[in-house]
């Protein structure tokens, strides 16, 4: 397949107290959301001058790839565009459109399948090339990439990097916690997210030789996957424990004299998990006398950057080889009708995913 350009495509955040509730109100245009909400979600912003890491994030991810694929190739310009804040996709798509570009490969900042993770990135992109009309460039996105070699290798050095952060008291009976932003049941149940999830948690754990083990007798659990980030309606089921609720749990029953959280839900350290682990979490932590470190996220490690490059080459390449680890394999490039449908009733995910 020949393509002429490379599409990262990402959430988007505000960069100024300015921009915040106009980025919200974007975010959750058409939703049945409480105004209330929508201010509580705002105060997180604010309590970093309204600026999301997320956007200079990308913008770091991005020079991180032209430099990876200057040295390995294919040697292609870099767009990028927004689901919820500038740049937006629609204006990303025009200006490529009056680049001359006709087909791009697209690299959404997701690593998992859910209908907010994958699907609805597509409707995003089909809903711009709407927008900009006749001649909007193709844009074929590449595989989710959860149990990819790379992804996996970066993850347990970053989870690595943190347990050993640890004081060396505390690090024999840790406990790894492996979050995720939660999402409703009803689009849990009709994706593969969780499994995923599950199988990195069981990937990066076995790699560090972190899993249960029995001990004194017990049998000790000091892995967990739990979820972070809920923001749908109180009676609507979405997927538990949360974490703050699981390190009170992890201090009550003394499952662990300390704890690692990782988000491997997330490939960058933006607005979540900023103020839910590294201000919320460690709080609570501190106040548990639970000593805590947190995992950062792939972000430039050159192991993703470098699997990002492989996957753009194997999206190029039908044949070549498509590489993953663990039982689950790699996904399929273009997922089948049905696939990751869209909640019942529409839910925001206000995230970063």
């Amino acid at each position: 397949m020949t393509y002429d350009a490379i599409l990262v495509v990402s959430f988007g955040g505000p960069e100024s107290n300015e921009e915040v509730i106009p980025f919200l109100e974007t975010v959750l245009r058409g939703k049945n959301v409480p105004r209330e909400r929508l201010l509580t979600v705002a105060e997180h912003y604010y309590h970093f001058e309204g600026k999301s890491p997320i956007n200079q994030q990308a913008r770091d991810l991005i020079a991180a790839l032209q430099a990876e694929l200057e040295r390995s190739g294919p040697r292609l310009p870099i767009y990028w565009g927004n689901r919820n804040w500038h740049p937006f996709l629609a204006g990303t798509l025009q200006k490529m459109k009056d680049d001359g570009i006709r087909r791009a490969v697209g690299f959404v900042t997701s690593a998992y399948s859910s209908y907010s993770g994958c699907r609805q990135y597509r409707e995003d992109i089909a809903r711009a090339q709407s927008a900009v009309g006749p001649g909007a460039p193709e844009v074929d996105k590449i595989r989710v990439f959860f149990n990819h070699p790379l992804f996996i290798e970066a993850t347990v050095e970053r989870v690595g990097d943190a347990l050993r952060a640890l004081p060396s008291h505390a690090r024999e009976n840790a406990q790894i916690v492996y979050l995720a932003h939660s999402i409703p049941m009803s689009m849990a149940n009709t994706s593969d997210y969780e499994k995923q999830l599950e199988e990195v948690r069981r990937l990066v754990s076995a790699e560090l030789g972190h899993q249960n083990q029995a001990h004194a007798g017990e049998f000790h659990k000091n892995d967990a996957l739990v979820y972070q980030s809920r923001s749908g309606a109180p009676g609507q089921p979405w997927l538990e424990p949360d974490i703050l609720d699981h390190l009170r749990r992890v201090k009550a029953e003394n499952l662990a004299s300390a704890v690692v959280l990782a988000p491997i839900g997330f490939t960058s350290d933006h607005m979540e998990v900023l103020y839910d682990l590294d201000i919320e979490a460690r709080q609570l932590c501190e106040e548990l006398a639970l000593p805590m470190t947190r995992v950062k996220t792939v972000g430039v490690h050159p192991k993703f950057i470098a699997m990002i490059g492989e996957l753009i080459l194997e999206r190029m390449n039908p044949e070549s080889e498509r590489r993953a680890v663990g039982v689950l394999g790699p996904r399929v490039d273009v997922c089948v009708e049905g696939c990751c449908p869209a909640p019942q009733r529409p839910t925001p995910v206000v995230s970063g995913q």
